[in-house]
């Protein structure tokens, strides 16, 4: 009977051992497969994560517009359409771009979704899952960007490295701190905070000490204007600590995401400092300091900084360690500038250590803030990614080709088109034409899309009828394609200012780039894109030119009125000698441009 009870003892220890190990199975199994998978995401993350961002893309962009197009000219903006099925079709094409790395039946790269491939690969076939763990960095450019953004507020942060060839150019570990930093004091000290509130009030009754220091961002002039200048600006508010607010009227809103994690950068349109007609400007406080003979100032709360291109404007020594020194001081700066002013922060000493640090790569100061800055919106983003897949996705090559005619009273739409077919053909970037298609080109699948961006259609227009059924030198198929054309500039026109924006990005998803001299246009595309482009002549009367156009140096954006004096006062006649990362403007021979090769 002993026996008998000890082996039941055994039998009934053996099946509670086999019960516990198949139920530590049965959990683990799962877990197993969960943690083995190739995604930082849980499965249900990843599918309520696609799920969220189709719809709130879908929400945000239903009431928009949408370009159509014919061929090279835009004949209208319309509305609607099914904005379901055409996201839908953009989604299936980003996805089929991430999961497709193979060749196609002709051979060439299968880049017919217009989304770079090379980079690429998919660690899973579900298309409703987010773009693998080893692409996160990519999508963040390197950790320029802060991570925690909602997906659906802001597609293009979340898509825009799809259509980009990866920069070669990374961002310091040194401004990736300066920008986490400063996000994290924009988070406390933006506007609608406890912080903002407090800060405001002692500024307006002139106390001695504010808890936080603000830089207020005025437009003026056109949209590449205030894009270039709003680059510098964020670049000084970098270097001294202060809170950058820009200053948008309703021809900018719905143009830009905010930049900046949980705050905003939008100055209230109820804010004391919503205009500049009460505050002192920095000229009269230079002139007030040479009157004292430098002796201690009173200085003010605020100060309003004109640094707009004037050709006969007095020196403003902005670049001086003796004027940062008054101007940190202050608590609140209103500046207004249509220029790229970022040299003269490399020309003061003030600021040069922590420049070093920031961009070891002088000529990627744009490139870097540009990309972190201005990121479309996504009715923006919806009309630059229609455009580009009915147009632009398919292509071998894309070349864009910015026209900016400064008198067309003066100079002749074929004084334009001489200049433009001299520079691409004569550079090999287009090919000449032999005449009317025959049956052997049909076979010829080598494809150059060119991108007109002008106000003029008839630049587009006319490129397209050259090329259009033809046979060329080098058996390239040439299409033309223009996204607007609006005649003429409009300022403070919201419509206006999206297509210009739109017109901007795409160029700047070129692989070839032609731009006009002097134009801010062709700078923002350029600095976005990482592309140094060819540069059209500047003509003004029915001339011609030869050579039509030559090679930029850096990709940079050219300061049009840098200083013209040393701080001692002696005159500046060669930026090179005293400032080695510097050059003379191509485009404009009074400017100047950062670059990194000091050899070029």
């Amino acid at each position: 009977m002993e026996i008998l009870q000890i082996t039941k003892d055994k039998i009934v220890k053996s099946s509670k051992r086999f019960t516990t190990l198949f139920v530590v199975i049965f959990i683990a199994f799962p877990l197993v497969i969960i943690v083995n998978s190739n995604t930082s995401f849980s499965l249900f993350e990843q599918f309520t994560k696609g799920k969220v961002l189709l719809v709130g893309e879908i929400e945000n962009v239903k009431n928009n517009t949408n370009v159509t197009t014919n061929g090279g000219t835009v004949h209208k903006i319309s509305d609607g359409g099914n904005i379901k099925g055409e996201f839908n079709n953009t989604m299936s094409k980003v996805q089929g771009k991430i999961q497709n790395s193979t060749k196609t039946t002709q051979e060439r790269p299968a880049t017919t979704t217009g989304l770079k491939n090379d980079t690429m690969t998919s660690s899973t076939n579900d298309p409703t899952l987010h773009t693998p763990i080893h692409n996160d960095k990519e999508k963040l450019l390197n950790g320029l960007l802060a991570s925690g953004f909602e997906d659906a507020s802001c597609v293009s942060r979340l898509q825009s490295h799809l259509y980009r060839k990866v920069s070669p150019h990374k961002p310091s570990s040194y401004l990736i701190s300066k920008l986490r930093n400063y996000e994290e004091i924009h988070r406390r000290c933006g506007p609608n905070g406890k912080d903002y509130h407090k800060s405001m009030r002692k500024i307006l009754n002139s106390g001695d000490a504010s808890i936080c220091k603000y830089l207020i961002w005025t437009p003026a002039n056109g949209l590449g204007n205030q894009m270039v200048s709003m680059a510098a600006t964020f670049m000084y508010a970098l270097l001294t600590n202060r809170v950058m607010l820009v200053r948008f009227r309703k021809d900018k809103q719905g143009i830009f995401c905010e930049p900046f994690l949980n705050s905003t950068w939008l100055l209230p349109e109820k804010s004391p400092f919503w205009n500049e007609n009460h505050v002192e400007t920095y000229q009269s406080l230079i002139e007030k300091e040479k009157a004292n003979n430098n002796s201690k100032l009173d200085l003010p709360s605020s100060l309003f900084l004109n640094l707009q291109y004037r050709p006969n404007l007095p020196e403003k020594f902005f670049h001086c360690d003796h004027s940062q020194a008054l101007i940190i001081k202050v608590p609140l700066l209103i500046l207004q500038s249509d220029q790229y002013f970022v040299p003269s922060l490399f020309m003061t000493p003030f600021f040069n250590k922590e420049l070093e640090k920031m961009f070891v790569e002088k000529d990627t100061v744009f490139h870097h803030l540009g990309r972190y800055l201005f990121h479309p919106s996504n009715e923006a983003w919806r009309l630059i990614t229609n455009f580009y897949q009915a147009h632009l996705a398919k292509a071998d090559e894309k070349i864009g080709l910015q026209i900016r005619v400064f008198n067309p009273t003066l100079t002749p739409q074929e004084a334009i088109m001489n200049l433009v077919l001299n520079c691409t053909i004569h550079n090999k970037l287009l090919p000449k034409v032999l005449g009317m298609k025959n049956s052997s080109d049909k076979n010829k699948t080598i494809v150059k899309v060119v991108l007109v961006a002008s106000l003029y259609p008839e630049y587009g227009d006319n490129l397209k009828t050259m090329y259009t059924n033809k046979s060329t030198s080098s058996g390239e198929i040439i299409e033309v394609h223009q996204a607007s054309g609006e005649e003429q500039q409009k300022f403070n026109d919201n419509k206006h200012n999206m297509k210009a924006w739109v017109d901007m990005y795409l160029l700047s998803l070129s692989d070839v780039l032609v731009t006009t001299s002097l134009s801010t246009f062709g700078y923002v595309a350029q600095g976005l894109g990482n592309l140094r482009p060819w540069l059209l002549y500047k003509i003004i009367s029915n001339d011609t030119h030869f050579p039509a156009c030559e090679r930029e140096f850096s990709m940079e954006p050219c300061y049009h009125a840098p200083p013209k004096h040393y701080c001692s006062g002696k005159p500046i006649k060669d930026f090179a000698s005293s400032f080695i990362y510097m050059r003379k403007c191509k485009d404009f021979w009074f400017g100047v441009k950062l670059l990194s090769d000091i050899n070029s």
